[in-house]
């Protein structure tokens, strides 16, 4: 998977606690939150995951990533599922995995989501549902403004594009990633800054969808969207567009020619 990036989170100083000097509590505090945001991150771009494996990219032992997770946890910001038997590997009991919450994700920014809805129930109510459906249009528009739709379409020209829209959506906040999955990549946008209005305007995730089907020139498909309960909103993209078989085209449109009206004493026989 090529993750595109994430907006870092502001720093701020962990809570000092124990007897140790106050410098050095800073650091720790630091650390700390260093630490446990740097595990959020990768519990949002990409969980489900084990702490077997955070540990391993993050370079962190065993014990302290479950630490940190034992707190996501409590907070109700993180859960823990058993891993599905298909994805285990070698014997024993399934390993946990572990990915963020709905108040998680909300912890990393939902910004006036009651003005907004309030904004586009307002629209609504002056324009009806094609005002909505043009608000949303122009709002995928200015996200993917200046990205020019594919050229010449092959597999890499495909999923280059794929990764420059995954770009832009990351610049506006959506923690967006691609990865290649069979005969096509996918784009996750692992965040969304407007998933509570999105669960009451569908035509947000719409226009996105479609703003994605303009740049790529091809069908895309959305697998699945935060706003219905995902973990992230997934697009499938096929990196090999259908042959057309321009034979099979002309009958269709030869075929009035071939009936003559001077033929039908003749099919009587």
């Amino acid at each position: 998977m090529k993750t595109v990036g994430l907006r870092k989170n502001d720093e701020r100083s962990g809570r000092k606690t124990g007897a140790a000097p106050s410098a050095a509590i800073a650091t720790v505090g630091a650390e700390g939150h260093h630490t446990r945001a740097a595990i959020v991150q990768l519990l949002l771009e990409e969980g489900p995951i084990t702490a077997t494996a955070i540990g391993n990219r993050l370079g962190l032992a065993p014990a302290g990533v479950r630490r940190h997770l034992d707190a996501l946890i409590d907070s109700g910001q993180a859960r823990a599922s058993r891993s599905a038997p298909w994805q285990q590997k070698g014997r024993g009991r399934p390993a946990k995995q572990y990915q963020l919450t709905a108040a998680g994700r909300g912890k990393l920014g939902h910004a006036y989501d009651d003005l907004a809805g309030a904004a586009i129930r307002q629209l609504g109510e002056i324009g009806g549902d094609q005002a909505i459906a043009e608000f949303a249009r122009k709002r995928a528009r200015t996200i993917v403004a200046g990205i020019e739709p594919v050229g010449e379409h092959t597999p890499e020209t495909t999923e280059a594009k794929a990764e420059e829209i995954a770009e832009a959506f990351t610049d506006a906040g959506f923690a967006a990633s691609t990865r290649k999955v069979g005969a096509g990549v996918q784009i996750c946008q692992h965040h969304c800054p407007v998933a509570h209005v999105a669960e009451e305007f569908p035509q947000l995730c719409e226009a996105e969808l479609e703003a994605f089907r303009d740049l790529l020139g091809t069908h895309v498909q959305r697998l699945a969207t935060i706003a219905n309960g995902d973990c992230a909103c997934t697009t499938h993209v096929p990196l090999v567009l259908p042959i057309t078989n321009s034979k099979a085209s002309h009958p269709a449109a030869a075929q009035p020619a071939t009936v003559r009206t001077n033929d039908s004493g003749r099919s009587a026989e």
